[in-house]
This record gives C-alpha cells, structure tokens and sequence, in this order.
C-alpha cells in the first residue's frame, strides 16, 4: 500500500509544472531505499548524476553519504529512506529558491507521512531550511536534536560540503554516532555498527 502510494506521487511529480525547475529536468528525483526505514534522510535537490539517473544521491556526495551511513550500520536498502527538499535539479546545481522549495514541500510531507521515520537526519542548510526553520543556520545547529512533529531530528553538514572542505568530516561523523545512539535508544537496541 505505501509503495503504491509513493509511485502514484512519484509520477505526479514527474509531470508537476508547480515551478520552474520543470523546465529544464530530465526527470523528477523522488525518493530511494527502504518506504518502510525508521531513519530518513533528507538533502537539498538533484544535481546532474541525479537528474539523469531519476535517483537521489548517486554521484560524488551520494557515494560519500553511502560510505556515513554504512559506517552507522545503515543503508538505503535495508534501513534508510533518502528524498530531497526539491525533485527537480536547480539548473547549475544553485540553491533552490525558497518558491521552489515551497512549491515542492506538499510532496516531501507525503513522504514523511508515508514513511513516519522516528529519525529524520537533515543534509545541509536547505534542508534545514526546507523543512524545520527558515532562518536556521546549519553552522549553529548540526549536531543537536530538534523535534518537528514528533520526529526525532538531527541537522549535518551536507556531503558536498564535506568533498570541499574534509575537516567537516570529523563533525559529521560526531553527528552519526549521535543518530546511532538515538537509533538504538528508540528503534533498535540490538542495531549493529562495527564502528560503534
């Protein structure tokens, strides 16, 4: 039933004309892993890999995010559902504007209806944007709990922040080890994480 309901939103978004971004993708990026995870991660929008592939987070930061999350014992196959704030690429990889990430919101809170993670780990300042606060910075909140709608809620750094600038991978890694504990605290007691 909720993956029937996912690809009936899924091919909506893929014929959506709500913003701009329409006009230029190749295809809409909905959501990829397990409809059925406790833990969801949420970025920013498709950059050229993504769009071409129809997936989220495949190219550089994607395999990046895949070697975190299997470093907490997660992956999208089993345990981890992975969406963006827009499902279409931004052209240039930009920033989507804050119409665009309105425009495209409606779906995303599907998908969380949908899913009802009891984890959602934000990927960068436009998710935090996007979803919780507006005016969050992700400097000043990665690594602290928030709650939005009851949903555990763990802002970090973005991959590709962590491809420019490696030092962040330090905070980054501080932050997973904190959704771990969570994790095994409200989900799974027995999660298994060779590094933890």
């Amino acid at each position: 039933m909720i993956e029937q309901q996912l690809k009936k939103m899924e091919n909506e978004a893929g014929i959506c004309k709500r913003c701009p971004l329409c006009e230029k993708r190749t295809q809409s990026v909905f959501g990829t892993g397990n409809p059925f995870s406790e833990l969801m991660v949420i970025g920013e929008g498709p950059g050229e890999e993504e769009d071409k592939q129809g997936l989220p987070f495949v190219g550089k930061s994607g395999q990046l995010l895949d070697k975190i999350l299997a470093a907490g014992g997660f992956s999208r196959q089993e345990n981890v559902y992975i969406a963006n704030i827009v499902k279409c690429r931004p052209p240039g990889n930009r920033e989507p504007s804050p119409e665009e990430r309105s425009a495209c919101l409606p779906f995303l809170l599907l998908q969380i209806e949908l899913i009802r993670p009891s984890i959602i780990i934000l990927l960068g300042a436009t998710a935090l944007k996007g979803l919780v606060d507006p005016n969050g910075k992700i400097t000043q909140v990665r690594g602290k709990w928030m709650e939005w709608q009851g949903i555990q809620v763990m802002p970090t750094y973005h991959p590709s922040a962590l491809l420019r600038n490696p030092d962040l991978k330090k905070d980054v890694w501080a932050d997973i080890k904190l959704v771990v504990q969570k994790y095994r605290e409200i989900v799974d007691p027995a999660h298994a994480c060779e590094r933890l």
